[in-house]
């Protein structure tokens, strides 16, 4: 039986760039499928006070005993709003949970005697990280929390037979500028250049040749 060949991944960076502006287009990246992560517990780590609400995320918000100020799903806008009863506008983006709930409830005090406000994160879509190349499952993550790279590898269920563990790249956007970071995985598997063991940001892009 004939063993499979590596791909040979020494093409030009350009060629790299493009292929991940194609596979993070809208649409494109397929939704991993990591069996450790259920969405039961995403929502739950996305309800902590230390993740921070973004566009793209939808909300339940309650008041207790009153419907007419409870809100089933509620999408923060682009522009990181929400719209509310009587409230319009509402800054969503950029707070935790717990400060939404808080500023909710100082301005519904003007209709409602004592409101006891609940938000929740039903679907925290606003942030996410890819993963391609040589990995046993490659696609879309979401970033609900601090995550580092080797994380990040062990989300996506490690590496295949074949993957080029020297020459992982990271690709992110700084600025509105494109930053390559070059990951050796082998040294940070020895303890080596613990530095390279990068923080994960939104919209990050791993690429595993």
């Amino acid at each position: 039986m004939k063993k499979k060949k590596r791909f040979d991944y020494g093409f030009e960076l350009s060629i790299v760039l493009a292929a991940i502006l194609f596979f993070t287009a809208p649409g494109q990246a397929a939704t991993a499928q990591s069996k450790g992560k259920t969405a039961t517990q995403r929502v739950a780590k996305a309800n902590s006070n230390s993740y921070s609400i973004g566009a793209g995320d939808i909300l339940k918000i309650v008041t207790w005993k009153e419907p007419d100020f409870t809100v089933d799903e509620i999408l923060v806008r682009t522009d990181g709003n929400i719209s509310f009863p009587l409230l319009n506008d509402v800054k969503a983006a950029g707070r935790s949970p717990e400060d939404l709930k808080n500023e909710i409830e100082a301005r519904l005090k003007d209709f409602v005697s004592a409101p006891e406000v609940t938000v929740t994160v039903l679907n925290p879509g606003s942030k996410r990280f890819y993963i391609l190349g040589e990995v046993q499952r490659t696609g879309e993550y979401p970033l609900v929390k601090d995550l580092t790279v080797l994380q990040a590898f062990a989300l996506a269920g490690g590496f295949t037979e074949w993957a080029s563990k020297k020459e992982i790249i990271l690709v992110r956007l700084e600025k509105g500028k494109r930053v390559v970071i070059t990951i050796n995985y082998k040294d940070l598997a020895k303890g080596k250049n613990l530095d390279q063991n990068v923080l994960i940001k939104p919209d990050d892009t791993i690429i595993v040749p």
